[in-house]
């Protein structure tokens, strides 16, 4: 059954062509990702899509009866709405039935209220569905249903909106780069969601591991033209190479008859046959097919590295705590020449933390980290490039300098360097501010490697990357001949590029594991062990709700403890991070620490209660 169709459709911005006449189709439980290099349209193509831009040509037609939804980079959501309803807000019976009855367990004292939402949410067979929507909001820490959409990070905002689609579960999603801003752990929960749910997908990802997972065709837009593969990533590499060596072949063979035919041509008395003309007419065919090149540039990352003395650097029993929240716990570790080490761990373990230690931005509670005197830390950020207002492209790389220094006592002006890094010269005099985000990773990657640093470290590097750009930078990365740091979520980045990671566990624990990050998973799921019962997800509504041995206020109130529990889990856990990033002012520390130390007691004194609800009802 088709969905969606695609027809002839082309953008441009003033002068810039986009594309031009692309068409294609997308039908039920088909799941399919869309590749193509940086500022080629991708997100436009998307927008277009989904109505939210109008393509210059052509037209977007999908069937009536399918509902779709967009998770675009950055979420259209109302601020002053708190999460929940942001989430109740959507046009959903199912929902609106939840929202009654969340409403009547905050209100135990109107019973009436509360037997007509309970009668509700039978009728309705809701409780699977309330399941089934809690698990999505657990697995994408959303705990702290009050707080407002304004309060949220960037990240936050993109997992809520994330969840909200997930809950609608509509016909057709479609998906702007969806794992960014979801840490390892949320990533592999939705790859398992979108393989066992029956959804159709139409996405941009860079997310290699992601495509191969999930993905069962690949659109891909190549010099212009579209290319469909029925198959994951795999597929698609293994059978782009096979189209590209037959383009190549086809061209070679071209040429040799565009030779034989000019010489044809040249000795053509002027007087033309009807014989003569269509053999004229196929030669032009023939000449342009000849002179047809792929016009593969690739971006050349070459930089002159600073020589590098034996001490590298040197952690010698490094301490760091924000109150109790401990970070590091008396952590040695010596870097030796040429290591690459890849850092993992949940979110507030202190990976960030971690990172400013060893750059010298904040300072360790007790030990100490010595530097190598020849020692040059290049640092790219997940912050990304800070250019000045109306800043150009050229403009940002000439303040490293007219000429930029290479291997060898070369040297390069600073055009010539970013043709290396796929900025045109038209390009190089864009404003910044116009750069797509795949661009504009691009660039601060450059101003970084140009600096010429022999210890690199990457924070989430691969994100807005494109595939063929994340291809180069892996190669020369597998190249580099410095100290290599790296935090990423890209499983496919970690697993190609390092060889032994941190694993930050919490609470001051950092393991050290001999190998890349699917050794990793092997090992963890080889040691997990079999999960509890007493520690299983208490989110099955409908069974608490018929146990015989809680009277009908203490049902009531059960449920409201479970509530307030997630909601100071939740504060417990921010606050937890704030204390672990250093991100609490020097001025507030002492406040804050008795907020947290106020919310721990709140914690202890309603799980003390919940224990003895539970205990009741197990009579």
């Amino acid at each position: 059954m088709n969905y969606l169709t695609v027809e002839n459709i082309s953008k441009s911005y003033g002068e810039r062509t986009l594309f031009e006449n692309l068409s294609f189709g997308i039908n039920k439980d088909q799941k399919i990702a869309f590749v193509a290099k940086n500022g080629t349209g991708k997100t436009s193509i998307l927008k277009i899509i989904t109505g939210e831009d109008v393509p210059d040509t052509g037209q977007v037609i999908m069937r009536k009866d399918i509902k779709m939804a967009f998770l675009s980079q950055e979420p259209n959501l109302q601020p002053e709405l708190t999460i929940e309803e942001s989430i109740f807000a959507s046009d959903n019976d199912i929902l609106k039935v939840i929202e009654q009855y969340e409403k009547a367990l905050e209100n135990p004292e109107e019973e009436e209220a509360y037997q007509k939402a309970f009668e509700n949410m039978e009728r309705h067979n809701a409780w699977d569905f309330e399941t089934q929507y809690k698990q999505i909001l657990f697995k994408l820490k959303l705990d702290d249903l009050k707080l407002k959409v304004k309060s949220l990070s960037g990240g936050q905002k993109k997992r809520l909106a994330l969840a909200i689609i997930l809950i609608n579960r509509p016909d057709l999603l479609i998906l702007d780069e969806p794992t960014n801003h979801l840490d390892l752990e949320m990533i592999e929960w939705l790859e398992n969601y979108f393989a066992k749910e029956s959804m159709t997908l139409f996405m941009v990802t860079h997310d290699r591991f992601f495509l191969e997972r999930v993905c069962n065709e690949i659109i891909e837009l190549d010099h212009g033209k579209l290319y469909a593969y029925k198959g994951n990533y795999s597929y698609y590499l293994q059978k782009k190479e096979e189209r590209v060596t037959s383009e190549l072949a086809s061209v070679d063979k071209a040429k040799n008859l565009y030779v034989k035919e000019l010489d044809w041509m040249r000795r053509q008395p002027k007087a033309r046959t009807t014989k003569s003309k269509s053999r004229q007419d196929d030669f032009y065919v023939i000449k342009e097919k000849a002179h047809a090149r792929r016009k593969d540039h690739v971006m050349e990352l070459e930089i002159n590295m600073e020589r590098m003395g034996s001490k590298v650097v040197e952690l010698h029993k490094v301490t760091k705590k924000f109150k109790d929240k401990v970070i590091l716990d008396g952590f040695d570790y010596t870097f030796n020449r040429s290591e690459r080490i890849g850092i993992i761990g949940k979110n507030g373990t202190g990976k960030s933390t971690f990172l400013n230690i060893l750059t010298q931005t904040i300072a360790p509670d007790a030990g100490k980290v010595v530097i190598g005197d020849t020692i040059k830390i290049g640092y790219y950020t997940q912050s990304g490039i800070n250019p000045k207002p109306e800043q150009k492209v050229i403009d940002v790389i000439k303040e490293f300098g007219e000429y930029i220094p290479l291997t060898k006592g070369r040297t390069i002006s600073a055009g010539g360097l970013l043709e290396r890094f796929l900025f045109d010269r038209k390009k190089q005099h864009d404003y910044v501010e116009k750069l797509s985000g795949g661009e504009l990773k691009r660039l601060y990657l450059c101003t970084v490697l140009i600096q010429n640093p022999n210890f690199l470290i990457l924070d989430e590097p691969t994100n807005d990357l494109d595939i063929i750009t994340l291809n180069v930078l892996e190669n020369f990365l597998l190249d580099y001949p410095g100290c290599l740091l790296v935090v990423s979520h890209d499983r496919y980045f970690m697993d190609k590029i390092v060889d032994h990671l941190f694993v930050f566990r919490g609470d001051g624990e950092v393991e050290d594991f001999p190998g890349n990050y699917s050794d990793f998973r092997i090992y963890e799921d080889s040691t997990e062990p079999e999960k509890n019962e007493a520690t299983k997800e208490k989110n099955n509504w409908k069974e608490k709700q018929i146990k015989q041995g809680l009277t009908f206020a203490e049902q009531k109130e059960f449920q409201k403890i479970e509530r307030e529990l997630k909601d100071l889990e939740y504060n417990k856990k921010q606050m937890e991070a704030q204390f672990a990033d250093g991100t609490i002012a020097p001025e507030q520390i002492q406040d804050k620490a008795v907020e947290l130390q106020k919310i721990i007691e709140q914690l202890e004194l309603k799980e003390e209660r919940w224990f003895q609800l539970s205990a009741k009802m197990e009579t």
